[in-house]
């Protein structure tokens, strides 16, 4: 009993629960990147390139005796277009941290202490001298 507990404690931990929930974003986020690629990039830009070249689709690139580099270059754009995508989203989470952290923080306000010696101060200032 004491080991499913500690299963339950352990998977129901708010680090694992992030994780799942980051790991079926980052498959879904690859999915809107592999339509971006292949449906709008690749028409756009890569078309022109290919149909200079002969061929339809990038996959068909080949090198010498059979080297099909055509699809790592297709990785490598959906990578590209990831990481980018990926800085962008760090660089907008630290512009907004370092909006946080430059707004200064109100001073505290004074202790009783020192409200009574402040009044003490003043009663002091205000006192005629003999």
């Amino acid at each position: 009993m004491a080991f499913l507990k500690e299963f339950k404690e352990f998977a129901l931990k708010g680090n694992v629960v992030d994780l799942a929930i980051g790991v079926i974003i980052g498959a879904a986020f690859g999915a809107i990147v592999k339509s971006l690629v292949e449906d709008i990039i690749t028409p756009l830009i890569l078309t022109p390139l290919l149909e200079r070249a002969g061929l339809e689709d990038i996959k068909e690139l080949t090198w010498g005796a059979g080297v099909k580099y055509g699809m790592f270059l297709s990785n490598v754009i959906s990578f590209l277009i990831v990481a980018f995508a990926l800085f962008m989203i760090v660089k907008g989470i630290n512009a907004m941290r370092k909006k946080e952290e430059s707004a200064p923080a109100a001073p505290p306000a004074p202790s009783n202490e020192e409200k009574l010696l402040m009044e003490i101060r003043d009663a002091l200032k205000n006192r005629p001298l003999n």
